[in-house]
């Protein structure tokens, strides 16, 4: 399969992802069943951000030149990717990468996150019998030439360890953060609270702290994020923002809320679900050249860094930890 044809697959894969097919429906239906943080609502955005950003002849065909991807791959590598499953289809860029490069993957998809990417592999089986010569499924990864592993700081010491003879790139624990200035306006504000909210904060895109200027007003930043109270309603969600708020109280800890999210001072960046932490900053002072250099931080959202309400809408060059997997594929 040449790179070419590899394009128009993926590009009618966007095509059917899009679509409003039965198939299609009762397979992000069985997905939001199997796993719960996987609402409905955020199965489509996630679905519908990838078709749109990543599945795109013309978007394709940039990235492929952009990159000088031959037409055949004449030495084609087994590349073993082990995929994490916080949010919905989180290890596709993975995959892409892989198939764009014309190398072929064994993937062992995350037990939480199986039942889109498997159903989206099957139709391109359906629609051309070669890929599955270059796409398949394994519950252990071994005798590949080449690794690509997500997970936690804990599970990244063991692939370290079982994967350091081969080429690899091993993800960590990540997050993001935003810097307000206190000029913000009522749309960016709403813009933040995607970045906030969007997939109940669990993806390494999702902003899990404010650096905010001494003084800063609050309430404008609520009265935005009150589009997402209905996330209160949830079970699982409110079982852990009741738990939070268990926590806060009896550490006599100052909190603010809008029954939704508990914002505290804290100087740590990762905050568990339903909290959102925040730090001061002092006039003339910003924290940017430090988080800039933070390898615990994925992205920096703000009016100068990336734009509020875009902190999960990458782009395909847009690659985790700033590792371009891309070049890593072709110099195999």
């Amino acid at each position: 399969m040449n790179l070419q044809q590899r394009i128009v697959l993926l590009n009618r894969l966007g095509e059917y992802i899009l679509q409003d097919n039965d198939n299609w429906q009762a397979t992000k239906q069985k997905a939001s069943i199997h796993n719960s943080w996987f609402t409905p609502d955020f199965i489509e955005l996630a679905t519908r951000n990838l078709a749109l950003a990543f599945l795109q002849k013309d978007a394709l065909t940039a990235w492929a030149r952009q990159y000088n991807i031959p037409a055949e791959n004449t030495a084609p590598k087994n590349v073993g990717i082990i995929m994490a499953g916080n949010i919905p289809l989180v290890g596709f860029h993975d995959f892409l990468c892989v198939f764009m490069s014309g190398h072929r993957q064994t993937i062992k998809p995350s037990t939480k996150d199986d039942v889109l990417i498997k159903h989206l592999v099957q139709q391109l089986h359906d629609w051309d019998e070669s890929t599955r010569q270059l796409i398949s499924f394994a519950e252990m990864l071994k005798g590949c030439d080449a690794y690509i592993a997500t997970g936690s700081n804990n599970s990244a010491r063991y692939f370290d360890y079982y994967f350091s003879k081969y080429p690899h790139i091993i993800r960590r624990n990540r997050t993001s953060v935003a810097i307000l200035t206190g000029e913000e306006s009522p749309e960016e504000l709403e813009k933040l609270a995607d970045d906030v909210y969007q997939y109940f904060g669990l993806g390494c895109r999702n902003v899990t702290k404010l650096y905010v200027p001494e003084h800063y007003d609050f309430v404008p930043m609520f009265d935005a994020f009150n589009k997402y109270n209905h996330l209160a309603d949830l079970h699982k969600y409110k079982h852990n923002y009741d738990y939070i708020l268990a926590v806060l109280i009896l550490n006599k800890q100052y909190y603010m809320t809008n029954s939704s999210i508990l914002l505290t001072e804290s100087k740590e960046l990762f905050s568990p679900i339903s909290q959102l932490n925040f730090e001061y900053y002092k006039p003339g002072s910003s924290p940017e050249a430090a988080l800039l250099n933070n390898e615990d931080v994925q992205c920096v959202v703000g009016k100068q860094h990336i734009p509020f309400g875009k902190a999960q809408q990458p782009s395909l060059t847009d690659y985790a930890d700033g590792v371009d997997v891309m070049k890593f594929l072709l110099d195999l």
